[in-house]
């Protein structure tokens, strides 16, 4: 019987849904819930990890461990070299939450764009503020959307901005294939020409050594003025303190980020008292009917995890190839 933890918290039902995936696999589902709870446990044969973090003194005693499977795309909570070399597969699930992130990429936009959070407070507090902001709100129709990272997340956001009447155009380090182009109407530029003509940027890439602060002081100096920021992909891509100091200056309209540095914002930061900043706490993958999506998709690795068989979505696939 190999043991597996279902590490961090996770919709209602989810451990009993893994439990019936994998009934008669020769798997025993073990829920923790807290970060002390996780480092603790020694004999875990997998895991599937979200929320919570992964690193190399989480992992160092855990001798039984062979897998770590991602509740999503990103494994920056992961310690991916010390799993490398400890002989421990991570796995993702590319696409599984692309749906619920790309859907708050374009609430974000159409709530910085229509003010929405200042209207609501400003409701709240007995002020009926129908008259201001009337000359700065602006919808998608006819606006051009300027995507960071042509992944599955960038695709749907690209799919969903054209709904409203939106160009799009993305940038990436690997271009997309010609059909891939021509399916979802996409428009490859290279990143300082979408960053100084685009009404609305947002970014869709993964979180890594190379790419921290890709949107710092002089590339924001980039941008069209009273364009929109939106970042819905990882805390760090962005140098905050730059953006905060563009929308203050009035060369950026606003920005809307489910993501910043410092996870999670004390009160009174300058981020949370701004009108034209909309935060929300990294929920972009968060919502209850993800598992529906998410848990088939994990179940297929740990089933074929606990039958010795060729696993999918391997991230660390080279590395350990290579030892």
């Amino acid at each position: 019987m190999k043991k597996i933890l279902l590490a961090g918290k996770y919709p209602a039902g989810t451990a009993d849904e893994f439990r019936a995936q994998l009934a008669g696999d020769g798997a025993e589902i073990v829920e923790v819930t807290s970060q002390d709870a996780l480092d603790a446990s020694t004999d875990a044969d997998a895991i599937v990890l979200r929320v919570l973090k992964a690193s190399k003194g989480t992992l160092a005693n855990k001798g039984k461990l062979k897998l770590i499977c991602r509740w999503g795309v990103g494994v920056d909570s992961v310690d991916v070299p010390y799993a490398s070399a400890r002989g421990i597969a991570v796995t993702n699930t590319p696409g599984a939450n692309a749906s619920a992130v790309s859907e708050l990429a374009v609430l974000l936009m159409l709530a910085v764009g229509r003010n929405l959070m200042f209207h609501n407070r400003s409701i709240q507090n007995g002020v009926w503020s129908r008259t201001m902001f009337t000359d700065n709100a602006v919808s998608l129709n006819g606006k051009k959307v300027g995507i960071i990272g042509g992944g599955n997340i960038g695709r749907q956001v690209a799919r969903r901005v054209q709904a409203f009447g939106a160009e799009a155009r993305y940038y990436d380090v690997f271009r997309l294939a010609p059909e891939t182009e021509k399916q979802f109407d996409l428009t490859f530029v290279p990143l300082d020409d979408l960053l100084a003509d685009s009404d609305v940027v947002t970014l869709h890439v993964p979180l890594l050594d190379n790419n921290h602060h890709m949107l710092n002081a002089e590339k924001i100096a980039l941008m069209k003025r009273n364009a929109i920021l939106i970042n819905t992909a990882r805390g760090g891509l962005v140098d905050d303190k730059a953006l905060l100091t563009a929308i203050d200056e009035g060369r950026l309209m606003g920005a809307g980020l489910d993501c910043v540095e410092d996870d999670p914002l004390p009160a009174g930061h300058p981020l949370l008292n701004h009108p034209n900043i909309v935060i929300t706490p990294h929920i972009g993958g968060n919502t209850s009917d993800l598992g529906t999506v998410m848990v088939p998709m994990i179940s297929d690795t740990l089933k074929k995890f606990l039958h010795g068989e060729k696993l999918k979505f391997v991230v660390n696939e080279k590395e350990l190839s290579e030892q």
